[in-house]
């Protein structure tokens, strides 16, 4: 997560002060920014995922990304040469320090700044979610989306953060677990080896099939791609709000850890007794599911009283453009400016 020199020839004045990057599982965002805040070119590409097709596709795929934010901003990226002054990548799948710096040498490598820091996309969210004027730079932040992930900054500098490299690691939950789990409730109920649940009426519904037999069939056959399954985490959220008590354990579950993984960063950075923010973000924590948000707010107010829980719908470049400007000095008025840009804006716009 260190700041690094990046490689290449030195060249006067880049023509955009910050590369903000935020790379996540399902897409990655680009965009070019100014010293002033404004947005000169963006990009969106496909998701960021090293651990699938290697760190080596994986960055060629982001270098791609980033040349069309370059040509939207009216800018030749040409090898060697830096489009920017300062190049911030938030990367989804930089999970282990180790990873970070295997992908800063390979990003450092293609001389698009004069310096590149590289951190989990986790730590965007928690940037997009703090003040501009430097009042607060602690707080802990937690994303559930296709996975889960927690970090944690307190204002002296040290940071807390989890492996969060799924069930290895000790995580459940995210867009991608929840789905699993409503499946094999599911698939439990129909057989007659669990307790009966809606899900296993609802979820094959959902994609027009008659059972969960044809639903397990058609995706084991492939003849629904196994991308599709994230469809299913609304139709999860709809059940429990039915009342299933099968569904209504799981969204309780997902609360629970949410919950105790911003405890434990709060209480390993003596944040507990201080006031603080708690970022949300993510698809399914920013969605304020009744069932999940409430519960979450209530878990939190037992353990953390003093935390004010914030939810982060903007788009993550957004907080790797903020932690560019940042690094960069550029002062709150920039910072606004940017924010401005994404107002209105969701992470799946």
């Amino acid at each position: 997560m260190g700041l690094t020199p990046a490689a290449g020839p030195p060249a006067a004045g880049p023509p955009a002060a910050a590369l903000a990057v935020d790379a996540g599982n399902s897409k990655t965002d680009v965009a070019l920014v100014s010293a002033d805040g404004t947005v000169l070119g963006s990009a969106r590409g496909g998701g960021f995922r090293p651990p699938a097709v290697g760190a080596g596709r994986a960055v060629a795929s982001l270098a791609r990304t980033v040349a069309r934010a370059a040509r939207a901003a009216g800018l030749d990226a040409r090898p060697g040469e830096p489009l920017a002054g300062h190049v911030s990548a938030c990367l989804a799948n930089a999970d282990l320090p180790s990873e970070e710096r295997e992908l800063a040498e390979r990003i450092g490598a293609l001389g698009w700044g004069r310096t590149l820091r590289v951190a989990n996309d986790t730590f965007a969210i928690l940037r997009a979610g703090l003040p501009d004027d430097g009042s607060s730079r602690h707080g802990v932040a937690v994303v559930c989306g296709a996975g889960i992930n927690c970090v944690g900054a307190a204002a002296d500098g040290r940071v807390h953060r989890f492996p969060a490299v799924g069930r290895l690691s000790g995580d459940w939950g995210g867009g991608g677990g929840l789905t699993e789990e409503a499946l094999w409730y599911a698939a439990r109920a129909e057989d007659g080896r669990g307790e009966d649940t809606e899900l296993a009426r609802a979820l094959p519904a959902h994609f027009g099939l008659p059972s969960m037999y044809a639903l397990i069939e058609a995706f084991h056959l492939g003849d629904l791609p196994g991308g599709r399954r994230h469809e299913l985490v609304p139709v999860l959220f709809a059940v429990a709000a039915q009342g299933d008590a099968v569904a209504r354990s799981l969204v309780h579950r997902q609360a629970e850890e949410i919950a105790v993984m911003a405890s434990v960063a709060l209480e390993r950075l003596d944040l507990l007794e201080v006031p603080v923010p708690v970022v949300l973000g993510g698809g399914v924590a920013a969605a304020r599911h009744p069932l999940l948000h409430d519960r979450l707010l209530g878990l939190l107010a037992e353990r953390a009283p003093l935390a004010a829980v914030r939810v982060v719908t903007a788009p993550p470049v957004l907080g790797a453009g903020l932690l560019a400007l940042d690094r960069l000095e550029a002062g709150p008025a920039p910072c606004t400016r940017l924010r401005a840009h994404y107002a209105g804006r969701t992470a799946r716009a």
